[in-house]
């Protein structure tokens, strides 16, 4: 069913690909990414405000960090980004020798481990990765395409990873002290419908929300893969979505304007920009990276 939470403009932003918001706790800001703008955002819901880092190349995920730092993926490496001076600091190349991936979407789990997942214009060639505090590097998961939303049930049973060429989130096992997980299987799968899976979040109740690319809505499906109620947005691309604010009951939906005809932009005016709904759901909060 639709539900009838009102959907607000939260920022008239106009990104081009604006992707992977996180909500950082501790500071009750928002950050999200203008991915193809080469831009982290920080917006401050109680004044309505936004500024933004020029990060220097594509950007994908975020994590927060100790001493006003995020972590964030880019093209081809992990880095760090002081919100305070814009200083960006290098840590490890990762896929330097893809030209034809980047970096795409990613969380931390519960102790701090940041898992990241790549785009790839060849089928196949995409790969989701963890990096560990310690600053080890681990290959999760191989033959995605296009890795998208992840995300953890709230007892730290499950992980669940979309891969939205195939039009599909799918479910694992994971064990939390290892940072392991195994038995793959699918949860959802969107291959009869004309839109596909992008970013998610899970909440408090274990029910997974993900945004659908090209189909003007986000889907809120039960741990079971059942779809539970849809949340109707006034855009085509809505990208990924998390929960925010003093309670975590705002669910923040990013959005694009890229790849959109003139036709189809005058539809969906705001494409590009940010949005909330205020829900009766709590979410979880954001884990931030233990380095």
């Amino acid at each position: 069913m639709m539900l009838s939470y009102p959907v607000k403009l939260a920022l008239e932003s106009r990104a081009r690909l604006g992707e992977c918001p996180v909500w950082d706790v501790n500071n009750q800001r928002l950050y999200w990414v203008d991915i193809y703008n080469h831009r982290v955002h920080e917006f401050d819901p109680v004044l309505g405000s936004d500024r933004s880092f020029d990060v220097g190349d594509v950007v994908g995920p975020l994590a927060p960090a100790s001493n006003h730092r995020l972590l964030m993926a880019q093209r081809d490496r992990i880095a760090m980004l002081n919100t305070k001076t814009g200083a960006i600091l290098p840590v490890l190349k990762v896929e330097a020798d893809k030209p034809n991936n980047r970096f795409n979407d990613g969380k931390c789990d519960r102790l701090g481990r940041f898992w990241f997942g790549s785009v790839s214009e060849d089928v196949g060639e995409a790969s989701l990765y963890r990096y560990d505090p310690d600053g080890s590097l681990h290959l999760m998961e191989t033959g995605l395409t296009i890795s998208n939303g992840l995300g953890w049930s709230p007892d730290d049973q499950i992980f669940y990873l979309t891969d939205s060429n195939r039009k599909t989130i799918y479910a694992y096992d994971f064990d939390l002290a290892l940072g392991t997980i195994h038995n793959r299987r699918e949860l959802v799968n969107l291959s009869n419908m004309s839109f596909e899976p992008d970013g998610l979040t899970v909440d408090a109740e274990g029910c997974i929300w993900s945004a659908m690319w090209n189909g003007f809505c986000v889907i809120r499906f039960n741990p079971d893969g059942h779809e539970l109620a849809r949340v109707d947005v006034p855009v085509q691309c809505p990208t990924s979505c998390t929960f925010g604010g003093a309670d975590l009951t705002s669910l923040y939906i990013t959005s694009a304007s890229v790849g959109l005809s003139q036709q189809e932009i005058q539809k969906s005016f705001h494409s590009g920009d940010l949005f909330c709904v205020t829900t009766n759901v709590r979410g979880m909060p954001t884990n931030a990276f233990a380095g």
